[in-house]
C-alpha cells in the first residue's frame, strides 16, 4: 500500500518563505509532502505531469499557492479529483485580494478549498490537508488532537499569566 502525501506546488521559489509555514505545520504533524515550483501559465505541462505522478504514487491533498492572478489552483483541481486547497498569495499592488478572488472564483464540479492570504492561509493549508489525512489514519487524528490541545493549554497559560501581571489571578 502506497504511503499518502500532501503534494505542494508554487508558481515561483519567491513564495517559499510562505509555503515554509505549511511544510513545518505538516512537519510537526508528521506528515510527508513534496513540494514543486511549477506555473499554470508558464509550465502548464510541467504542472500537468506532476499532478499526474503524484497521484500515482499515493498523493492524497494538492496545495498549490500562488499570487496575482492565481490560476495554479484551479489549473490543479481541473486536473485532479483529489482535495486541492488553494493559498492565494499576498503579492502584487493588491496585497493578494486578486489571487484571493482567482483562487475562490471556481466554476461549479471543479472545487478548490481556499484559506486566508499569505502566512495564516499557509498555516491553515497544512492544517486542512492533515485533517483531511486524518479522516482515514487514527493516528494522525490523535496527533491533531494532541496539538490542539498543546495550543489551548498555551493560550490558556499565557491568560494566567496576563491576568496575575493585572493582579487579577
Amino acid at each position: 500500500m502506497k504511503e499518502s502525501f500532501i503534494a505542494i506546488l508554487m508558481g515561483s521559489d519567491s513564495d517559499l518563505p510562505t509555503i515554509q509555514h505549511t511544510l513545518d505545520t505538516l512537519d510537526s504533524l508528521e506528515i510527508t509532502w513534496e513540494v514543486k515550483i511549477t506555473s499554470a501559465h508558464r509550465t502548464p505541462e510541467d504542472t500537468r505531469r506532476f499532478v499526474k505522478e503524484t497521484e500515482q504514487r499515493g498523493c492524497a491533498v494538492f496545495i498549490a499557492a500562488a499570487g496575482l492572478a492565481a490560476h495554479l489552483a484551479g489549473a490543479v483541481a481541473a486536473l485532479t479529483i483529489r482535495p486541492v486547497i488553494g493559498i492565494p498569495l499576498d503579492a502584487g499592488t493588491l496585497g493578494g485580494q486578486d489571487a484571493l478572488l482567482s483562487t475562490v472564483q471556481m466554476p461549479g464540479g471543479i472545487p478548490v478549498a481556499c484559506v486566508a492570504i499569505g502566512k495564516p492561509g499557509a498555516i491553515n493549508a497544512g492544517w486542512l490537508a492533515a485533517q483531511i489525512l486524518a479522516i482515514s489514519d487514527p493516528k494522525l487524528e490523535k496527533r491533531i488532537q494532541q496539538a490542539r490541545q498543546l495550543n489551548s493549554n498555551s493560550i490558556r497559560k499565557k491568560n494566567d499569566a496576563l491576568q496575575a501581571k493585572l493582579g487579577r489571578a
